[in-house]
This record gives structure tokens, C-alpha cells and sequence, in this order.
């Protein structure tokens, strides 16, 4: 009897690791289910509006000028989330707030396609992007807690789906328009948005009661207090390399359709292009997180970047007919350092909690930044008539950008300078 006991004890021990293994490979593909179908969210407001910006004008009524203010709302908004973030994590966890930014995201998308007023548009609109950019926030240090040995290929997976979600939106929103009027082709991208709450709600109902066996959401290094991040140089040339780069990329989504019509080209050609300047970034997206993971400091890569940034204005400034689909593909080479950026986050910190210190300063202060991007350029043109101190103050930004990456990308981890 006591040697039955022995035996079926020793039995339960040994498939006890067993059920762990399953648990945990169970909780990491689950997690990595919600985090690829929340990364195709993350854009998708921004570009199904861009194209269409000038028709639904016509449409509810509002100038032309306002225009720039709907640019500047993605930046406003992913900088305000940057910094209400990390207080909702504190108060949600990981988890919850990524689930409510995606409810966010789904409810703004659905209800701005059915109001017939600017300030609702523009209220809904910064509701759906609120989402968004608190979704921006949370999956890096989603990343890092669940996937802390596989960070280049998760980041570079999920670098790519917020990718897609950019460049598909841009590149059927005038068809979808023309067929079956701007309110669907807005509208539609509603339904990503509640399709990508429903695997967080299966990751929360997942761990309820498996604490102990699923230990993926478990932070696997021993505390350490917690420091005051805006002392780190590291997130200041985190914020640098963020901010500008997103200034530029903002801008152009807002502004490229009206550089090109004004040069001669159609609505259409216009949504197509800003398509393809997204569609160019899938390659930065796929090869960017494993480069930088690769150099120990990946500062001259940005160089290759700010220059191919100067090239295109060149190009979009000077002819931007003679060679339009050469200019944008380089153009859109240039915000390469985006992803550099997101995946910097992780290669730059030790912890969870300081990839999401650094992901919320990262984000708050450089989208509060880039907020100017879209209105600047665009009243820049209007007091100018013409794009040559657009484009010179983008070149500024630029500059701005390498003085931040320099410091970003020194091989140095932020917990070591925020005390």
C-alpha cells in the first residue's frame, strides 16, 4: 500500500513539470494571438481617414484647415496615452488595459462613421486613437514579460502586423468609398477593434485560477525600486528618436495626398501613395527589430536612415511627378527608425517594469512632440504657397532625430541612470 502511495506520488511529481510546460506554451501562443491581432489595430484609424480627409470635408463641412487639425489628433492622443498609461497599468495590469484599449479603439471607429458633425468626428476620432495609443504603450512590456528570450522575432512580428493594419486601411479607403460611401470605409475597421478584445478576455479568463502553474505573466527578475525615468539620458534620446520620427511620418500621412494633387495627380493616385509609403515600412518592420538586436550600437544605421529622409524631400520638393513612386519608396525607408525605436525599448531596459516606464515616456513625451508635424507643415504651405519651408522644418526634425538616437543608441540600459 505504502509503496502504491510512493509510486502514484512520484508519478504526479514527475507530470507535474509536464502540466507546467503545457501551461506555459498554452499562455505564450494565447498572449501572442492577442498581441498580433491588437498590433493590426494600433494604425488603423489614422490611415482609413487620411485619404478621405477632403471628402468627408465636403461632406459633414468642415475646411480645409481642419484638416491639419486631424492630422495633429493621432500624435495628441497617443502622447496623452503615453503618459496615462503606465497609471492604468498600475491600477488594471498588462493585461486589462490592453482589453480596454481595444474597446476604445472598436467603439470610436464604430460610432465616428454614423455622426454628421466636426466635433463629434473629431471627439469619436481621438476616442478610437486614445485606444490605439495606450495599445502603443502596452505591448512592448507585453512583449518583454511574455517573450523576454525570443524579443527581436516577437517585435519584429509585431512591428509588421501594426503594419499591415497602416497599409491596407490607406490602400482601399477611396474604393471602398466610391462604392459604398466614406462612412463604411471608416466604419469597417471597427469590427479589427472588437475582434482583438476577444483573445485578452481569453487570456484573463486563461490565468484566473492558474497562477502557479502559468508563470508567463510573472516577472521572472527579483524587484527593484522603481526610478524617476525623465533622469535617464537614455529616455531623452528615446523621446528624441520616437518623437521625430514620428513628426515626419504624421505629417506625410496628412499631407502627402495634397502634395501630390496639387502637382497634378488624383485623389486616388494620392491614397495609393500614401499606401505604399506604409507598405515600404513592412520591410523596415521585418528587418529592423533583428538589426538592431544585432549591433551593439545601431547609431549608424540611423544615419542611413536621416539620409534617405533627405533624399525624398528632395525629390518630392523639386519634381515630385518626374519619379512620385521613386521618391515615396525611399520616403518611406526613412521612418525605418520606428521600429528601431520600439525594439530599443526592450534592448535598452532590464525589467518589465522599466520597458514600461521607458514605452510610456517614450511614447507620452515623442507624440506630444510630433503633435506640431501635421498643423506646422500644413501652415507652413499656407503662409508660404508652397511646401519649401514644410519641408525645411521635417529637415530640422531630422536633425533632431540623429541627436536623440546617438543617445539611444549607446549600449546602456535605462535603470541605470534613472535613480
Amino acid at each position: 500500500m505504502t509503496a502504491t502511495l510512493a509510486d502514484t506520488a512520484t508519478r504526479h511529481e514527475s507530470a507535474a513539470p509536464e502540466r507546467r510546460q503545457h501551461a506555459l506554451v498554452e499562455g505564450r501562443l494565447l498572449v501572442l494571438t492577442a498581441i498580433v491581432m491588437s498590433a493590426l489595430v494600433l494604425r488603423v484609424a489614422v490611415t482609413a481617414f487620411s485619404p478621405l480627409a477632403e471628402r468627408i470635408g465636403a461632406d459633414i463641412g468642415y475646411s480645409a484647415a481642419v484638416v491639419g487639425v486631424f492630422g495633429m489628433i493621432p500624435t495628441a492622443m497617443f502622447a496623452l496615452s503615453g503618459l496615462l498609461t503606465p497609471l492604468l497599468v498600475r491600477r488594471l495590469g498588462l493585461e486589462r488595459t490592453a482589453l480596454t484599449a481595444m474597446l476604445m479603439a472598436g467603439a470610436g471607429m464604430l460610432i465616428r462613421a454614423s455622426v454628421h458633425g466636426t466635433a463629434e468626428l473629431l471627439i469619436f476620432s481621438a476616442l478610437a486613437l486614445g485606444g490605439m495609443g495606450i495599445g502603443n504603450v502596452v505591448i512592448p512590456p507585453l512583449v518583454k514579460r511574455y517573450f523576454p528570450d525570443r524579443l527581436a522575432v516577437i517585435s519584429s512580428l509585431y512591428i509588421t502586423m501594426v503594419q499591415l493594419g497602416t497599409v491596407v486601411p490607406a490602400l482601399i479607403a477611396v474604393p471602398v468609398a466610391e462604392s459604398h460611401g466614406w462612412r463604411i470605409s471608416i466604419g469597417l475597421w471597427a469590427l479589427l477593434g472588437f475582434a482583438a478584445a476577444v483573445p485578452w478576455l481569453a487570456v484573463l479568463r486563461a490565468r484566473r485560477g492558474r497562477d502557479l502553474a502559468d508563470t508567463t505573466g510573472v516577472d521572472a527578475e527579483p524587484a527593484e525600486p522603481a526610478g524617476q525615468v525623465w533622469r535617464s539620458p537614455v529616455a531623452w534620446g528615446m523621446a528624441g528618436m520616437f518623437g521625430m520620427t514620428s513628426l515626419t511620418t504624421y505629417a506625410i500621412f496628412a499631407w502627402l495626398p495634397k502634395i501630390l494633387s496639387e502637382a497634378g495627380a488624383s485623389a486616388a493616385f494620392g491614397g495609393t501613395m500614401v499606401g505604399l509609403f506604409a507598405l515600404v515600412g513592412l520591410v523596415a518592420a521585418l528587418s529592423a527589430p533583428t538589426l538592431v538586436a544585432r549591433f551593439r550600437n545601431p547609431f549608424p544605421v540611423v544615419v542611413v536612415c536621416a539620409s534617405l529622409f533627405f533624399v525624398a524631400f528632395a525629390g518630392l520638393l523639386i519634381a515630385p511627378m518626374s519619379a512620385p513612386v521613386l521618391w515615396v519608396v525611399i520616403l518611406g525607408l526613412g521612418p525605418s527608425t520606428f521600429p528601431m525605436a520600439l525594439t530599443l525599448i526592450n534592448l535598452r531596459t532590464r525589467t518589465p517594469r522599466g520597458s514600461a516606464a521607458l514605452s510610456g515616456f517614450t511614447q507620452g513625451v515623442g507624440y506630444a512632440v510630433a503633435c506640431a508635424g501635421p498643423l506646422l507643415f500644413g501652415m507652413l504651405h499656407s503662409a508660404t504657397g508652397g511646401w519649401l519651408a514644410s519641408f525645411a522644418m521635417l529637415s530640422v526634425a531630422v536633425l533632431i532625430l540623429l541627436a536623440g538616437a546617438w543617445q539611444a543608441c549607446k549600449p546602456r540600459v535605462l535603470e541605470d541612470s534613472w535613480a
